[in-house]
């Protein structure tokens, strides 16, 4: 009587991606994830200092400020703005992606010049706070705002707020540098010649990474 033997099929046997997504691509994630174990490493740090003190600023108070308004008080207004103009990018980072695998050049280059112009204006406004802020008397090391209680505040709140909001800056200046370079890319006709628009893929996915750590950083400092 003959025994029938039944081959155990390899899931994977090499020569290709196991998960379907191409080495850059791959490597971008692992890139995002250390770079948000740095994040979180900060806000956790962040939080734990806030939560540990008895008393702490009113984001209320310290974030009232509107470029042109003088001395009116519009709590969280600016900031609000400024997300807006971030989260406005990422929608036209997905419209340029979209038309990527469409194979549409120029409205490719259509969308990654408006999600450059959104990551200037992001960044532009965050050198308003900052002046503005600075202006007041913070800074590192230095802190004019009072407690909620009234009481005199540490530099614990200035120090973690120029540190975490400069790095999440340098990032958005990173994001746009390489939204250009990939731009004059798409416009000298790099990835038409290539087949695919994959490097629009990748600094699109930096670039949804920075907008949702900043959705993080925005609860953070002007929510709580």
């Amino acid at each position: 009587m003959d025994t029938a033997v039944t081959a155990k099929k390899k899931w994977w046997d090499g020569g290709y991606s196991p998960f379907n997504v191409s080495y850059g691509k791959l490597m971008m994630w692992y890139f995002l994830l250390s770079d948000a174990f740095t994040f979180g490493a900060l806000l956790i740090s962040y939080g734990t200092i806030r939560f540990s003190s008895t008393s702490w600023p009113d984001p209320n108070d310290v974030f009232r400020s509107f470029p042109g308004m003088g001395h009116a008080n519009l709590p969280l207004v600016f900031v609000s703005l400024m997300t807006f103009i971030l989260i406005m990018s990422s929608v036209t980072m997905v419209l340029a992606v979209h038309a990527g695998h469409m194979r549409d050049r120029k409205a490719v280059a259509k969308w990654m010049i408006w999600t450059i112009i959104g990551g200037i204006c992001f960044l532009a406004c965050q050198a308003w706070e900052w002046t503005h802020l600075f202006h007041e008397g913070a800074w590192w090391g230095r802190n004019p705002f009072h407690n909620v209680d009234g009481t005199l505040a540490s530099t614990n709140f200035t120090n973690f707020f120029f540190t975490i909001t400069g790095f999440h800056g340098l990032h958005v200046t990173s994001g746009v540098v390489l939204n250009i370079i990939i731009l004059a890319n798409v416009l000298k006709g790099t990835y038409e010649e290539r087949g695919h628009y994959e490097m629009v893929e990748k600094v699109g996915l930096y670039w949804h990474f920075v907008d949702l750590v900043w959705v993080f950083v925005f609860t953070c400092f002007y929510l709580l």
